[in-house]
């Protein structure tokens, strides 16, 4: 999953949700330099995509993709549950998406000066942009996979993402459905929320 479904499962907790937005830009070596609680985020963050990565419903969506997007099908899966989380916003959670959305960026805001150079560079743009709330829609979905073709070595797996979605919507909704209680259920279990 994505910055907001990693964002969404931190428990309420600011530590949690800090080191869930960290961990994909921290090794293990800078991992100790944070605290304890940032700690347990980064490795929440991991335990996530592992979950994610195994779940049948999950892996479904990934082999359909597969054809058309090759070895990116598990990303181009991470990004689309974003925005199925947000298209689905209300039947997990009474907060308004966009009142959630602003809190996070408040909290990541506080925080800039703990986060590595490239994420701090990033942040200002994600929140100017609204990146978490764009994931809702389709302009915010193309968008971000334009942004991912300027960081990847095969951008070309990348052309066309937005099309699947639209052309899979169904049953990736429906999977996306299906998984997100049970991974909602696994971080209950991993950090007592």
């Amino acid at each position: 999953m994505n910055f907001l479904a990693h964002l969404f499962l931190s428990c309420d907790s600011e530590d949690l949700l800090l080191g869930n937005f960290l961990a994909d830009y921290v090794d293990n070596a800078t991992v100790r330099e944070y605290s304890a609680p940032i700690q347990d985020g980064v490795q929440l963050h991991r335990k996530i995509d592992s979950f994610t990565d195994t779940h049948p419903e999950v892996l479904s969506g990934v082999r359909r993709l597969y054809d058309k997007h090759g070895k990116y099908a598990p990303v181009v899966v991470d990004v689309f549950y974003d925005y199925f989380l947000a298209i689905n916003w209300p039947a997990y959670s009474e907060q308004p998406l966009a009142e959630f959305t602003q809190g996070v960026y408040r909290i990541l805001e506080k925080h800039i000066d703990m986060m590595p150079p490239p994420l701090q560079r990033r942040l200002p743009l994600m929140i100017a942009d609204d990146w978490l709330q764009a994931y809702g829609s389709h302009n915010g979905i193309d968008y971000t996979f334009y942004r991912m073709q300027q960081r990847v070595s095969r951008p070309e797996y990348l052309e066309g993402a937005l099309d699947s979605l639209i052309r899979d919507f169904e049953p990736l909704n429906l999977e996306f459905n299906r998984f997100f209680p049970d991974v909602i259920g696994f971080v209950k279990g991993e950090c007592l929320c």
